[in-house]
């Protein structure tokens, strides 16, 4: 008998009848069809694995939803017509065996470069970030400050791509609005000094986000959107909030106005405190009780005892899943796990 059997019981979660509560974190790979955004043979073999071998929910990796959204080679869109007809075979493949998929929709905003979108990066504010971009090995540059026209021609997009979602056969999407890409720069204070309605106070730095989640409502239930938010920042290190109660505060009363119900929060290190005695998770459970997908280096037995203790309802894993496809079936046999190495691993999608 596994030793995890809290983690390994099925699940309702709203639409979603989910076997297990283990979750395939999204994992950039950079394998898709870097002139079209067309995923490849490779790709679908590499979700349908794991679904073959029982993951509860797949969040897939971070996908385009706007030519000027992409932060890296060989990332997948789902604006096109041949982006959507390409990911049915994704989700046929994952549904052929059980699983269920959900589209993370991610946009880079000012973490891109002209070498990949030809044009200069999107950003509330013209304030560049600092390091180079992910594979280009280039500097990033200073971006473009959106006009009111590219904010909304940025949404349509977002609301294009959750339809085509829905069209390509998925389960479900997921709003990419941590780390320091697209629309977490419109919340964060450093990165944006508009002086609109998406400027200046925490609540109207939010309205991005409030307008991409009503305009996906527009095609997809929200029940099936889950939104993922974290503090830290992956071009910022030293980041965090100055009011973390206050900003959580916020995140939430957003997330109950738009009637989001599935909350994927992000963070490196599930288990590390971040405000007196509490760890991310727990400050969101205290003000939250939806859906809320736990992730940060999760192994099997605290994933166990922390949704047995209510703190999460399900758990992302993600390096473990790139080395090992059949990790739910090890779970549930009690094997040990491959360890994750990225001079191994990274370089084909095994």
């Amino acid at each position: 008998m596994s030793n995890y059997q809290e983690l390994l019981s099925p699940v309702t979660i709203n639409s979603w009848n989910l076997r297990n509560k283990v979750v395939m974190a999204p994992l950039t790979r950079g394998f898709a069809n870097d002139k079209d955004g067309k995923v490849t043979e490779a790709m679908i073999a590499y979700y349908e694995r794991r679904a073959k071998h029982g993951v509860g929910l797949i969040i897939t990796e971070g996908i385009n939803p706007a030519p000027e959204g992409k932060g890296t080679y060989g990332v997948p869109g789902l604006y096109t017509s041949e982006q959507t007809d390409s990911w049915k075979r994704v989700t046929e493949a994952v549904h052929k065996h059980g699983g269920t998929i959900i589209a993370q929709l991610w946009h880079v905003g000012r973490l891109s470069h002209p070498l990949l979108i030809h044009t200069t990066p999107l950003a509330p504010s013209e304030i560049g970030a600092n390091g180079y971009v992910h594979k280009v090995r280039q500097p990033f540059q200073v971006p473009k400050a959106m006009s009111q026209k590219e904010i909304s021609n940025t949404i349509n997009y977002f609301r294009l791509s959750a339809q085509n979602a829905v069209k390509a056969g998925f389960d479900g999407i997921e709003i990419h609005a941590a780390h320091g890409y697209l629309i977490d720069q419109f919340i964060n204070e450093k990165t944006n000094v508009r002086m609109d309605q998406y400027g200046g106070n925490l609540n109207h730095r939010m309205n991005f986000l409030r307008e991409i989640i009503n305009a996906v409502k527009e095609v997809i239930d929200s029940d099936r959107i889950s939104i993922r938010f974290s503090e830290i920042k992956d071009d910022d290190s030293s980041y965090r909030w100055k009011n973390k109660s206050k900003t959580i505060d916020a995140f939430i009363e957003l997330f109950e106005e738009t009637g989001i119900s599935i909350l994927h929060a992000s963070t490196n290190h599930f288990d590390e405190i971040i405000e007196e005695t509490q760890t991310f998770h727990q400050l969101i459970r205290n003000k939250w009780n939806r859906t809320l997908i736990g992730v940060g280096s999760l192994n099997f037995q605290n994933a166990e005892t922390a949704i047995k203790e209510n703190l999460i309802d399900l758990a992302a894993f993600g390096r473990p899943f790139i080395a090992n496809p059949d990790l739910v079936q090890k779970a549930s046999s009690n094997q040990p796990i491959i360890e994750y190495e990225a001079l191994k691993h990274l370089n084909m999608l095994y």
